[in-house]
Formats: structure tokens, sequence, C-alpha cells
């Protein structure tokens, strides 16, 4: 954070929540109202080879550390960026024989970091690492021996010759990275890549229905204004989903977090009565059969789930039309049950090239999102946008179009016009404009000139489905 960044904010006590960062100036939507680079952050365990550990892209040809054979880089610019948190780490793998857990990677960086700086504020820091929340006291058992596991296996690890540090501040340490963890993704925002530590992130509050939005963009992560905030105004994220009734909501956040919500949303349970929607009418569903509908829902979307597992997409795409079909006389278009096996079949369907029936199902999702979603929400953007790829596939040019400027509108203020795939929307929003044209022009010549282009070259193969949805705000060890 830059010191006009600092000026903007101020942390505050925030009645019922704790501590809490409040606006100093008035942000209008898509203003980016501070930028933090990580105080520590490392790439998962399942990804380390494919990921830079340094800038968190994903690259198909990394350099590996020629000293512990375990990190990996874009260059030797991001290699020598990397040396003054990899250094002991590297000397410790080292010696350990091979690389521990992610968890104990980040804690021997915060604690190498601290060795190095001391415990206190760091520089752009609004609260230092002793300050930030743990929550250890209020772990359940098994959580406790997960503390227990984590603390030991950082201690075989930890070199004797490091400054040593208590069992408490050591379980200190953990607690924070289990509560306060930032999911990094990578260079597009789709897959979750990464776990780091942002003090300042760490203050802002939770809110199902935020006037802010965390991004990771460049190495930083940037908190954006969504809506119109005051001087005075209490800045809010919100740490899950919104595509969830306030009941569920809550669970999570108390089970995750620690706490009850008690944002407006949950309290007033505004838009539950849309996310359980049934359809109207004279044939207005019984209540038994919405709750059978409701049931067989469930049980089908852990069904897709363990397909999808096991990379059975035709199998998935089957189960979705048939649980579509006893969906769709019975709930209401937007059911969040509805809206999920939605979802799904328009993932599943774009990904085997059955570009036409997977646009019909996104646009009925789309259209539902945008009943139930704050306007501006990443999630609701990203939705959006893979909509309108999807209805571009399939040669419904008008419909995509319109699709991928709404998305880009959303994007400019979620993720700014800096960030890649903000980048990569305006180059398809300005090659489906062009194409609208055409079509306008001349609809069989444009049709003509399509088919002959896409003889020549490949259709882009959509990314393979993923069990994930988009990178969540909090990294929550599971």
């Amino acid at each position: 954070m830059t010191i006009g960044e600092m000026e903007s904010v101020e942390v505050f006590t925030s009645e019922g929540k704790g501590r809490g960062l409040k606006a100093q100036k008035e942000f209008l939507p898509g203003d980016v109202i501070f930028a933090e680079p990580a105080y520590a952050a490392v790439v998962f365990d399942s990804l380390t080879h494919v990921v830079c550990h340094t800038c968190f892209k994903r690259q198909e040809r990394l350099h590996r550390c020629g000293q512990c054979k375990f990190a990996h880089y874009c260059d030797r610019t991001c290699q020598r960026a990397a040396w003054l948190n990899h250094k002991n780490e590297c000397s410790a793998i080292k010696k350990h024989g091979k690389a521990p857990t992610e968890n104990i990677r980040l804690a021997a960086r915060i604690m190498w970091k601290i060795e190095r700086e001391g415990s206190g504020l760091s520089e752009g820091c609004l609260v230092s690492i002793d300050d930030l929340q743990n929550h250890v006291d209020n772990f359940g058992e098994e959580e406790k021996k997960e503390l227990h596991a984590d603390v030991q296996s950082f201690l075989e690890f930890w070199p004797p010759q490091s400054q040593q540090f208590g069992m408490q501040y050591i379980s200190h340490v953990f607690g924070v990275i289990s509560c306060n963890g930032f999911t990094l993704s990578d260079q597009r925002g789709l897959q979750a890549v990464g776990v780091g530590i942002f003090p300042n992130l760490c203050q802002v509050n939770h809110d199902c229905w935020p006037n802010c939005t965390v991004i990771f963009n460049n190495g930083k992560i940037e908190l954006r204004a969504l809506s119109k905030i005051s001087p005075g105004d209490e800045l809010s994220v919100s740490y899950v989903d919104f595509l969830n009734v306030s009941e569920e909501r809550r669970k999570q956040l108390k089970k995750q977090y620690y706490f009850d919500c008690a944002c407006e949303h949950c309290k007033k349970q505004i838009k539950d009565d849309l996310m359980l929607a049934v359809k109207q009418g004279e044939s207005k569903p019984s209540a038994e059969t919405v709750k059978e509908v409701v049931q067989f829902s469930k049980d089908t979307l852990e069904k897709i789930n363990k397909a999808r597992i096991e990379g059975l997409y035709h199998e998935v795409v089957k189960m979705c039309r048939e649980c579509l079909k006893k969906q769709e006389p019975v709930l209401g278009d937007t059911n969040i049950y509805l809206l999920r096996i939605l979802s799904i079949a328009s993932e599943v369907l774009s990904y085997l090239q059955m570009f036409e029936e997977a646009a019909d199902y996104a646009k009925k999702m789309v259209d539902g999102y945008m009943k139930i979603y704050h306007p501006n929400n990443a999630q609701l953007g990203m939705a959006v946008m893979r909509a309108g790829v999807t209805h571009w596939h399939a040669g419904l040019i008008e419909a995509g179009h319109g699709l991928i400027c709404k998305a880009y509108a959303i994007l400019l203020i979620t993720h700014g016009p800096s960030h890649p795939i903000t980048k990569d929307l305006e180059v398809m929003r300005v090659q489906t404009e062009m194409e609208l044209r055409m079509f306008q022009q001349n609809e069989f010549m444009y049709y003509k000139m399509r088919e002959a282009a896409l003889k020549n070259q490949k259709i882009q193969v959509m990314p393979e489905p993923s069990n994930e949805t988009s990178p969540g705000l909090f990294h929550k060890k599971e």
C-alpha cells in the first residue's frame, strides 16, 4: 500500500464484529480502495510444478530451483524476485529431504519474515501478524488435532539455527492461516492456485451483500468498490458465495469463521424466497412434490460430483437432463437447485462441444442469476462471460455479443481494466461486435464465412469442467 492508499482507510472497532475498516473518503464503483502485496504466500501442494512460486501464473514450462529442486519459476526475473523469501525455505527443504505441506510452508515463510523484520507493523500494514485473530480457542476436537499435527510437522521442518518460537506463538500463526488465509487465483482468475496472508484485507468484515470485492491481480490483491461508498462507511466483502439461502450461509460462516452473521440480508432473509421459488399458477405443485424434487436434486448433485471426478461427462449430461425434466414443472426459474443443475449442464455440454444445448441452459442460468446476485458481482460477471462465449460457439452472435458486453461492464468494476480476464473479454467484445455488423449486413454470407473459418481452424476446446466454482475469497483448510 502507498501512503495515499493508507490514508483512504482507517481501522476501527466495529460494533459486534471486533475490528473493521472504514472509508476515509468517497469511492465510486470500480475504484481501487487499496492494493496489497502478500505478507507471505505459497503455491498449493498439488500445483507446485505448474504454477510460478513468485507471480502465481500457470505456465507450461517453468524453471526449477537448482538447489532444492522444489520451487518453480517463470524465468530468472521471477526467481531473483523470490530469493529473499525462498532463501531460508530452500536450505530447510534440502536439509529436511522434502518439501512440507502448504500450511507448514506458509507458516515458515511468515516466521522467517518475522525473524528478518520483527513482529511489529510492516511497511504499508495497518495491523501486525500478532494482532490478527486466530480463533484457536473456538477450534473443535478435529481442528485441535490438525493444529497439533501441523505444529509437530513445523517443528520437524524448522531449522535449529533459525529464531525459535514458543508453541503458543506457532499455534497462533497456524490459527491465523486457518481463519485468514486468502485464496490466490491464476492470472485469469479461473483456478485457485495458492494461499497467502494479507493483513490489511484481514480487517475487512463480512457482509452477504457487500460494498467491496477482492481480486488477485498482477501479484497483489485489490479491494475494489462495488457501489458508492461515503466517508465513514464500513467496508465489507462476502466471505461466502451469496447463492445460498440465509440459513445455509450463516451455518457456513459459523463453521468456518466462528461468527453469527447479522447482515441485513440474513436477518430479513432477503432473496430466500427467490432461491426457493416454485412454479406459480393454476397448477402450482404441492409441498410434498416440491420436497421430493428438491431431495432428488440433492441426490443427483452428489452423483454428478462423483461422475465429474471420474471424468464421466456424458453420464453427467444424462443425469442433468433427467433432473431438469423433473425440476422444470415444479421449481421456479430462480430456484438454486435448478440453477446449480443448469450451471453444470451448460459447462459440461460446452466442454463436449454441444454448444446449442449448452447455450439454452446457460441463458436460463444467467436469467436466474441476474435476479439474485448483486448487479456488480464477480461470480455473476464470470458466469455471464461463459454464457456469452457459449452462445458465440453456438453461432448465436446477437445473444453472444450482448452477453459478452454485459459481462465486460461487470468485470470492469469487479476486476478492473488491467486484469488479464478483462483484457481477454475486451478482445472478445471487439471481435463479436465486428461479427455482429457482418451478420446484420448479410446473414447468409456471415454463416458461410464462419463455416469456412471454422474448417480451417480448430474450434477452441472449452476448458475441462472442474468441481470447483470460481475461487472463493478465504482459503479454509478442509
